[in-house]
């Protein structure tokens, strides 16, 4: 194979099993220092790691310490996430996802209403912090990867655009929820890689992709029929012959009940 045929570190890494979600950044975008402005107090090894994403030559001492490499690698593939995350809010990096959006690589919403609607990747994590006079609270992450994102004492959604604190979750624009990704895959790609506002930034670009709310909402039945509003007619209560301490007691639906004259007013009331 030629050098020219080749595949770059970039298409290497988006077409990796469970990188589905990310889009290739342009070596352009990647060359200029301006829009990493930042970034190499974050990332170890930084140099070295953006000559890999860059397919540049490596040193000879990186190539004879395998572990070394390994480093590299890694921190390559945490400063490419961080580009990624700033490129996918310029107009080029929004119009790949825009085309991945609408090919439904990122998944469909699992609610029945909002019929297979196409989601949007986006960062979330649940954090505890001080807790506000009304009882809320935000701050710490509480549970990542696979596991159920549910509140626990104490905690309140909060959003991450930094490395390690949560995994990517799905952003659906029609019920305007967060879900879990499907696939186990992608339970381990970090949500700092996406941002928080990349889906509010795509639809504010492009307003007429974002889809309208859902016209239908579930509403539990428990009995077999429904009055003209839709809700549910209630069972009567049965007839109970009286109460501890009282005489017999009459519903209103009762024959008896109905026979009884109206009330008047009490002995000695002043009309």
């Amino acid at each position: 194979m030629s050098s020219s045929e080749e595949v770059s570190w970039i298409s290497w890494f988006c077409g990796l099993r469970g990188n589905e979600f990310f889009c290739e950044v342009d070596e352009d975008y990647i060359q200029d220092k301006f829009n990493l402005t930042g970034l190499n107090e974050q990332v170890p090894h930084y140099r070295q790691a953006l000559d890999m994403i860059l397919d540049l030559e490596p040193d000879e001492e990186l190539e004879d310490n395998p572990n070394q490499s390994d480093l590299i690698e890694q921190a390559a593939e945490m400063l490419y996430g961080l580009i990624h995350a700033r490129y996918i809010l310029t107009n080029r990096g929004i119009a790949q996802m825009l085309e991945k959006y609408q090919q439904g690589d990122f998944g469909y919403c699992p609610r029945v209403y909002c019929e297979n609607q196409p989601m949007l990747p986006i960062g979330k994590c649940w954090r505890r912090g001080r807790r506000a006079a009304d009882g809320r609270s935000s701050g710490k992450e509480v549970g990542q990867g696979g596991r159920a994102w549910r509140a626990e004492p104490g905690y309140l959604p909060g959003l991450s655009d930094i490395p390690g604190e949560a995994m990517v979750k799905l952003y659906c624009p029609k019920c305007m929820d967060v879900y879990t990704p499907k696939s186990s895959r992608h339970h381990h790609t970090d949500g700092a890689y996406f941002g928080t506002g990349f889906p509010h930034m795509l639809f504010m670009v492009h307003p007429e992709y974002r889809p309208k709310r859902p016209a239908n909402q579930f509403v539990p039945r428990w009995g077999a029929r429904q009055n003209h509003q839709g809700s549910q007619d209630r069972p009567r209560p049965p007839h109970r012959e009286g109460k501890r301490g009282q005489g017999p007691f009459l519903s209103s639906a009762s024959p008896k009940a109905r026979a009884l004259p109206a009330e008047g007013p009490c002995p000695g009331e002043v009309l």
